[in-house]
């Protein structure tokens, strides 16, 4: 269940506020191979089985921008905001490749409110980061502090 907020106003002041987990994803390698079609990344170590088994990490690995944008599935399973008429990604900070994911790999996002402060026009924009966790890892996948913006009704 995500940590709900009424309106963003709400998340004035709640600096520090961990949010719920997400679900748990199995990072499987018809992911992967649909992400490199997307992007036109096919490098053998997220695309041939064969040969990243002799690779590095014994195995093929997520692109990390796929891992990045698996947040976005991520988000709406740990926050909802509600009581705004639009809700815009101003863009992030300090994202960070810390660990590869090796395919069949579960990972969940996590995350805590880093800042909220009204802005020009009344918005709310808020800084939540969001950490992607692998199953059984110390270190994680990926940390990213995502910039949302929501406009008031």
């Amino acid at each position: 269940m995500p940590t709900i907020f009424e309106s963003p106003r709400d998340l004035l002041g709640k600096e520090g506020t961990k949010l719920e987990a997400s679900e748990w994803l199995t990072v499987e390698q018809e992911r992967i191979d649909a992400f490199a079609d997307c992007t036109g990344d096919h490098q053998w170590i997220h695309v041939d089985p064969v040969k990243a088994k002799d690779g590095p990490f014994g195995a093929t690995i997520a692109h990390g921008y796929l891992t990045l944008s698996l947040v976005n599935m991520f988000m709406p399973q740990m926050v909802e905001v509600r009581g705004f008429s639009a809700g815009v990604n101003v863009g992030m900070d300090k994202t960070r490749f810390l660990n590869p994911v090796v395919v069949g790999s579960r990972i969940r996002g996590t995350a805590e409110i880093v800042s909220a402060e009204e802005v020009k026009g009344g918005a709310i924009q808020a800084v939540i980061r969001v950490t992607v966790e692998i199953e059984g890892k110390d270190r994680p996948a990926c940390v990213v502090d995502t910039i949302n913006r929501y406009f008031p009704e």
